[in-house]
């Protein structure tokens, strides 16, 4: 059977996997989870947290690791949507604060996981730095910065020129800022250690098991090949592949992220390029960069260039332009990387919203709830979420139920062909603003 090492360099470098049986015969449960992911993952850990008394069983389509949870840069980080600007442009200054509030408790409870369970996740605490190529983008990094400074949100220092290339040292760097509150981990690793945590806790998990119907009645009833589970309560934590059920087809939408990794650094390489600190690095593009060194000292690179799927097609991994764009613009960051090689190519998608902001709540009543709307920074946010979902499912009223995305009313995506006209008109107009802004910079 296909062990999917081919979806990212974070699963063909991790240890032999032991995957659980698929689900067999009919079993009945309190609470059924779609998707073995972060989210889902997440919310079985908390749901038998605040209840050990219920059955909870998770079911996955594939294996855990398959999804975006196993193929993503590792940034758990506090970045909620696109930027606060437009967050703050579209919904407020209030629900910005609030917003970002929420992702800081995001990242500590990542943070809290790891070290309460011992998770091997290779995970570290680094930092962030969000750095800028341009004048202009350098002007939007310090928009930004006075934004939150102005919400009452600390801990983002500005750097000029000198002090960004004292942490790494680019010759395209001409400024920035860092932000303390952000980790590394390798997702495969974390979200099969997740996989750990959740059965210890008591949820069951079925690997390859696809959900193949729903039926709603006095009970769920859900039938994958192999068997039936029929539940009081269901939980949608399938992220970017949600727009493939009815219910949720219009609340979110995938696009493809695509990344390179480099071949282990040796010390003279990782002396020139001066990033002793090993911070998680974006820049400040529309399509961003996102840099981060591995646990075997190499550097992992995503971004430059998004694809856009098409109704149900979901095979857009692959992208010989990102991956050659990907290398070339790596080299000119670090030009003392010049002929370094190039491992491991891969991609997967983002669960993205129309109004670029998170969505979670019921689906038709309580008893059916779901979570979509990463926007490329799920790592925290999606472990988070899982905690806000058990309180919905619990029926619980909690400051995590009260945040203003859940069961908000969601700006829908058109049908197709009107979805993919729309994706591509939007991230055009990106693509030319990142060149207006650019040049030629990074070809």
């Amino acid at each position: 059977m296909n062990d999917h090492r081919d979806k990212s360099f974070w699963l063909d470098t991790h240890p032999p996997y032991e995957e659980n049986q698929p689900l067999e015969g009919l079993q009945r449960v309190d609470v059924a989870v779609l998707g073995a992911g972060f989210t889902g993952l997440s919310t079985a850990y908390h749901l038998r947290r605040a209840e050990p008394s219920l059955r909870v069983a998770v079911l996955e389509a594939e294996i855990v690791g398959f999804g975006a949870s196993g193929r993503n840069g590792g940034f758990s980080m506090t970045l909620f949507g696109m930027q606060p600007a437009l967050t703050k442009a579209m919904f407020g200054a209030a629900r910005t604060r609030e917003a970002q509030r929420y992702m800081e408790r995001a990242v500590d409870l990542v943070d809290a996981m790891v070290r309460e369970h011992d998770m091997q996740s290779d995970y570290w605490h680094p930092g962030y730095l969000h750095v800028a190529t341009t004048d202009a983008h350098m002007r939007r990094i310090e928009k930004a910065a006075r934004l939150l400074e102005e919400l009452g949100i600390a801990g983002h220092e500005l750097l000029d020129r000198q002090a960004v290339r004292e942490r790494v040292d680019s010759p395209l760097f001409v400024g920035g800022s860092f932000e303390a509150r952000c980790g590394i981990l390798n997702p495969a690793r974390h979200v099969r250690e997740l996989k750990r945590v959740a059965e210890a806790a008591g949820a069951e998990v079925y690997e390859r098991s696809p959900v193949e119907s729903i039926e709603r009645g006095t009970r769920f009833c859900l039938r994958t090949p192999g068997g039936t589970v029929e539940a009081e309560r269901v939980v949608i934590a399938t992220n970017a592949w949600s727009h493939l059920l009815a219910g949720l087809r219009s609340r979110e939408a995938p696009v493809f992220t695509h990344m390179v990794v480099t071949e282990p650094l040796n010390e003279k390489q990782w002396e020139a390029i001066g990033w002793a600190g090993r911070e998680g690095l974006e820049d400040a593009r529309n399509i961003i960069h996102y840099l981060r060194p591995t646990a075997d000292g190499r550097i992992a690179i995503g971004g430059y260039r998004l694809s856009v799927s098409f109704g149900r097609d979901m095979d857009h991994d692959l992208n010989p332009n990102a991956f050659a764009g990907l290398e070339r613009n790596l080299v000119s960051m670090f030009p003392p990387l010049a002929g370094v090689r190039f491992t491991h190519r891969w991609g997967g998608p983002v669960s993205v919203t129309a109004d670029l902001v998170p969505a979670i709540g019921q689906l038709g009543d309580a008893r059916c709830v779901y979570s979509v709307g990463c926007i490329g920074h799920g790592v925290s946010l999606t472990h988070l979420n899982g905690q806000t979902l058990a309180d919905l499912v619990l029926e619980r009223s909690s400051e995590l139920t009260e945040t203003w995305f859940v069961n908000r009313r969601v700006f829908p995506w058109p049908p197709e062909p009107l979805r993919a006209l729309a994706t591509h008109a939007i991230l055009g107009y990106m693509k030319v603003e990142d060149r207006v802004l650019e040049g030629n910079k990074w070809g």
